[in-house]
């Protein structure tokens, strides 16, 4: 990846605002947009939208590049500056949604910022700026992408969030690091089931009965479980079996640049479950 010492640059400098007021960040020749993917809640016969989760869309050239091929080629010492510009873009355009009630899950991953008192310093200002976006912490869910990061650190990271009022969320539960050990120390108010862990899981003939007393592990740690990766109405009926509190993934809904119009209509599960495709395209 080609480019300029932006960790040197404030993240304002790098971000600009379009013809309709929706901003994106520059990085060397990349354009970032921030993309919402909704989260959904089953009540009584229908999914409805309760938060988004914010994504970056990489664009260079005008065309859009893969974000895991983006963010694999940004140099180490550029990353705190990228993933820094990437969530305040997100709570930048979350007001251009257009929907009301709806939270915002955003990520952040701790091996990015070696120093605890520094990474626990941007948490505080962020938490100040909240208004200058017209948010609050209690719309906000920090997705802890915990990795190999040390238990301190991440305990640290929960409690100061969790102070200012945003809750917490540990991803990729299920790829090795995130384990109910991890969650007993953390005490997320989210755990997040990892959506390629997930789909292998719904291959086994048992999985629903395999599934729900795991659900249930976590709902005993009073953590709320969100299952990423929805990709077949398979997928979507282990989940409802299991007890699930909140899903996503395409066969629901694809992530939808800032500015599109959001589709508020609730998702009746019966028409879900009886799609036989694996994507569905209701958003974007």
């Amino acid at each position: 990846m080609t480019g300029r010492p932006d960790r040197r640059r404030n993240v304002g400098e790098a971000i600009f605002a379009d013809e309709v007021g929706i901003e994106y960040g520059v990085y060397g020749a990349f354009r970032l947009r921030s993309a919402y993917q909704p989260i959904f809640a089953p009540r009584g016969r229908f999914l409805h939208a309760v938060a988004v989760e914010g994504l970056i869309e990489p664009h260079r050239a005008g065309r859009p590049v893969a974000p895991r091929v983006f963010f694999e080629g940004i140099p180490v010492p550029d990353r705190l500056f990228v993933e820094t510009m990437c969530r305040v873009l997100h709570l930048r355009n979350f007001r251009n949604i257009g929907v009301g009630g709806l939270d915002l899950f955003f990520n952040y991953n701790p091996l990015i910022n070696d120093d605890p008192r520094r990474a626990l310093a941007e948490i505080r200002l962020m938490t100040r700026r909240l208004a200058e976006f017209d948010l609050h912490p209690g719309m906000l869910v920090c997705e802890i992408t915990e990795q190999a990061a040390e238990d301190e650190v991440l305990v640290s990271l929960a409690l100061e969030m969790r102070r200012d009022g945003i809750r917490i969320a540990i991803d990729d539960f299920g790829t090795g690091h995130s384990t109910e050990e991890r969650v007993a120390l953390v005490q997320p108010d989210i755990v997040k089931i990892d959506g390629t862990w997930f789909a292998e899981f719904c291959r086994h003939a048992a999985a629903e009965r395999f599934f729900r007393p795991l659900v249930s592990a976590l709902h005993d740690r009073g953590a709320k479980v969100l299952v990423e990766g929805i990709e077949q109405s398979t997928h979507l009926r282990v989940a409802l079996d299991g007890g699930v509190d909140l899903m996503q993934g395409f066969y629901l809904a694809r992530p939808a640049l800032a500015g599109t119009v959001f589709d508020e209509e609730p998702l009746p599960i019966d028409r879900l479950l009886g799609m036989a495709s694996n994507v569905v395209p209701l958003f974007g």
